[in-house]
């Protein structure tokens, strides 16, 4: 889509650090330079603010990702995309069946209710729970590693949705402010919800998470 657009050599594109490497990787093929913007904290989609204060003359395009089943503000990335004339881009998540997304959320009410010691998501519009990701306070112990061993050993599959931001990785380094990104990085885990789970199943994560929320600080 970048190419087809025009986006090539000399040419600026706005994208999340906080993801996979593939939409960065994109931009490089296409010849223009991935330039990081921060992320809405509830959402973890790129922030509209954010992005209109890293856009240069040479700014030609912007990719939103939407993340674990909430949407980027694509309202407002094209009021910026008008602004400036630039090209705004979005890269979707696979499709999850009606049925299963009904099933996700009625286990995501569940684990909003239950939870104790870690900060749950934020519904918002529509959220399709793609993954359930909590925030575990990293000013607590344990923190959200030491947090995801101990629920392991508990029987309940759990996962870091992002270790390693891009503009952390080798080949992307790059020297910017992008606090609300690190933060994510650092406190974010995955939990299940998958459609499959029993009232069994819900009662194991919750046992798990709970049995060390006295150890955390309190959710905020």
């Amino acid at each position: 889509m970048l190419r087809a657009a025009g986006v090539g050599v000399g040419d600026e594109v706005v994208v999340p650090a906080f993801g996979s490497v593939e939409v960065a990787e994109a931009v490089v093929l296409a010849g223009a330079l991935p330039v990081f913007a921060d992320i809405d904290p509830l959402t973890y989609c790129l922030d509209a603010v954010a992005v209109e204060a890293v856009v240069t003359p040479r700014t030609a395009a912007v990719v939103a990702v939407h993340r674990f089943g909430r949407s980027a503000d694509i309202a407002g990335l094209h009021e910026i995309g008008q602004r400036h004339g630039l090209l705004v881009l979005e890269q979707g998540e696979s499709e999850v069946p009606y049925d299963e997304i009904a099933q996700r959320r009625q286990r995501a009410s569940y684990l909003d209710a239950k939870l104790k010691g870690v900060r749950t998501p934020d519904g918002g519009d529509g959220h399709t729970y793609q993954q359930y990701v909590v925030r575990v306070p990293g000013n607590g112990r344990p923190d959200r590693d030491a947090f995801a061993r101990a629920v392991r050993t508990r029987g309940v599959e759990c996962r870091v949705p992002v270790k390693t931001p891009v503009h952390r990785l080798p080949e992307y380094r790059r020297s910017v402010s992008l606090p609300e990104t690190e933060r994510a990085a650092d406190e974010t885990l995955a939990l299940p919800v998958d459609a499959a789970l029993t009232k069994r199943d819900m009662q194991r994560i919750v046992s798990a998470c709970n049995a060390l929320g006295g150890l955390l600080q309190p959710a905020f």
